[in-house]
């Protein structure tokens, strides 16, 4: 969970997790929608999936233990080189480093390394002197320590230098540097999508959603049926063997923009409510949902954020959504 997202806003999350899934066994023995469903919020869902992923393999191939070695750790979804040492060094107790985002910059500064560290250049040096500077006896304790370092002292913006311990040796205090490192990325235009979404309602409340598919964007999670910006209200109906006259009120609501890590997309609300159910819905991974049922004890989903916001903001909502 803390994968590129803070503690501050992981640990009622966490928490409500562990309450649920508190053992590998019942994670991995868990349907992937109740997984996703105390996931929603926390965004970047391919880790809620590798997770889930990842503990039925240690279930099912290591007897639900944990494996110990860099190799068998890395294998397993979603684990890369610095989250396998972290596992080894806090959880087993082994020699293994690191490099995670608060290990990046405390290392950048204290180096005087220049340049992004996504670039493969500068991940080569950090790495290098990340081993170089991990200690074979205690380090666990050491391992802690400078990602304490760069979550309380050395962070991101206005840097507490005075306080740190290491600052008559850091090369980025000598030069004067500190502000500009680590070197952000790059940055480039992000693309702009669109797509239309059709919030289609019936009488009783239900509201229809499909499943995405388990690759790609907001993969298993649950959204209002999702089209390109030419779908009329007219041959989305029909795809529900449905025609006009079925239709009791549509609402086009004001597009709104909802921003990925590599795109825009704008989001056009269409909702939809109709007189009638349609006598089938012909895509499986596709159901009717009361949005208040939407819940650990009635319908554990794993909703995307804009799928939040659209049943949220109904033009007639019921209530908030219980996440």
């Amino acid at each position: 969970m803390l994968q590129q997202t803070q503690v501050a806003t992981v640990i009622g999350y966490y928490q409500r997790f562990m309450q649920r899934f508190p053992t590998v066994a019942q994670l991995a023995e868990s349907p992937i929608d109740d997984v996703l469903h105390h996931w929603t919020g926390l965004g970047y869902y391919a880790r809620a999936r590798n997770l889930h992923r990842a503990a039925k393999i240690i279930e099912h191939e290591y007897a639900g233990e944990m494996p110990a070695t860099q190799e068998q750790l890395e294998a397993l979804p979603g684990i890369g080189r610095s989250t396998a040492g972290a596992i080894r060094a806090l959880a087993m107790g082994q020699h293994a480093s690191i490099l995670d985002g608060n290990v990046k910059r405390v290392l950048a500064r204290f180096h005087g390394i220049h340049g992004y560290p996504g670039e493969t250049r500068i991940a080569k040096e950090l790495w290098r002197v990340a081993e170089a500077h991990t200690p074979k006896q205690h380090t666990a304790a050491y391992t802690q320590g400078i990602m304490d370092l760069g979550a309380t002292l050395c962070v991101r913006r206005k840097p507490n230098c005075p306080n740190c311990p290491m600052l008559k040796r850091c090369e980025a205090e000598r030069s004067g540097t500190s502000a500009q490192l680590p070197s952000p990325k790059p940055k480039k235009a992000k693309p702009v999508k669109a797509s239309r979404f059709f919030i289609v309602s019936l009488p009783n409340k239900a509201t229809l959603l499909e499943q995405r598919p388990m690759d790609g964007l907001w993969g298993g999670l649950w959204t209002p049926p999702e089209r390109n910006p030419e779908t009329t209200t007219e041959a989305f109906l029909d795809e529900l063997s449905l025609t006009p006259e079925h239709l009791g009120e549509q609402i086009n609501d004001q597009t709104f923009r909802h921003t990925f890590s590599h795109f825009h997309l704008d989001v056009e609300p269409i909702y939809l409510r109709l007189k009638q159910a349609p006598l089938h819905v012909a895509d499986n991974a596709a159901r009717w949902v009361n949005p208040t049922q939407i819940d650990a004890e009635n319908e554990p989903l794993g909703l995307s954020a804009v799928a939040v916001k659209l049943l949220a903001t109904q033009p007639h909502p019921q209530r908030a959504l219980k996440l």
